[in-house]
């Protein structure tokens, strides 16, 4: 198994945030910016090449020859259905929401009082169903949101990349398949430090631009970090 794992192209909390330097006025559940789906569209006009042809996984650990993606997940945030739903349209592949993709802290905001984060709902079916019907949404979503739960504590973070890193490996584990992730840059964090085996976020930072690509090929007992943090198939001028 191969996986690629995808950060979201720009979100409007990101080009706040460079503009300002800080979050006030975020989003609870941002969606893309122009840029970022300028991003996405670059992005998945990348992962397309190659898209239906075999390939020898022994030698192309570039991916020169393209991608050959078989599987797509997104998180259910907007900012990563939104990318997802690019780069699925352009591989003719179904998109798929992983609920426990999000991004750390999940859907909240922040009281301006007392400066708490505060979980709030996210999106409900109707709203998937109405702006992303192509979206394969979990079983038993409806309209309560799928997020209704407090803002997310820092000690719970490790134990979901675990989990999904696990879930991971019994869906694809031992296949060819070449699995896409599209979530966010602090979940990726997590989940690499779950792959490397490491207790603790402390001192480590893995940066993600907007709409990169990280590879994590799983071969036999072997985990190898094939690349990370790639952005070669963007401009310049679209580097977030």
């Amino acid at each position: 198994m191969q996986l690629y794992y995808i950060r979201h192209a720009q979100s409007e909390n990101n080009a706040m945030y460079a503009r300002a330097g800080n979050n006030q006025g975020r989003s609870m559940d941002p969606n893309l910016t122009d840029t970022g789906r300028q991003q996405a569209i670059q992005l998945a006009q990348h992962l397309k090449k190659g898209q239906g042809i075999e390939f020898d996984d022994e030698i192309d650990f570039q991916n020169r020859s393209g991608y050959g993606l078989t599987h797509i997940y997104s998180s259910l945030m907007v900012r990563a259905v939104e990318t997802g739903e690019i780069i699925a349209s352009a591989l003719g592949l179904p998109l798929y929401a992983w609920e426990e993709m999000h991004e750390t802290g999940g859907i909240f905001y922040y009281d301006e009082e007392t400066g708490e984060e505060i979980g709030h709902t996210g999106k409900n079916s109707v709203y998937y169903e109405e702006n992303h019907p192509k979206l394969v949404l979990p079983d038993g979503m409806d309209e309560a949101g799928w997020w209704n739960r407090p803002f997310e504590p820092y000690e719970g973070r490790s134990q979901r990349a675990r989990q999904v890193l696990q879930e991971l490996i019994d869906r694809h584990g031992g296949s060819d398949d070449r699995v896409a992730f599209v979530s966010h840059g602090g979940f990726y964090n997590y989940l690499l430090m779950a792959v490397l085996g490491l207790l603790s976020k402390e001192g480590h930072w893995f940066l993600m631009n907007n709409a990169a690509i990280s590879r994590i090929d799983f071969r036999d007992s072997k985990i190898v970090l094939v690349y990370q943090n790639r952005v070669d198939h963007l401009p310049a001028e679209l580097i977030t």
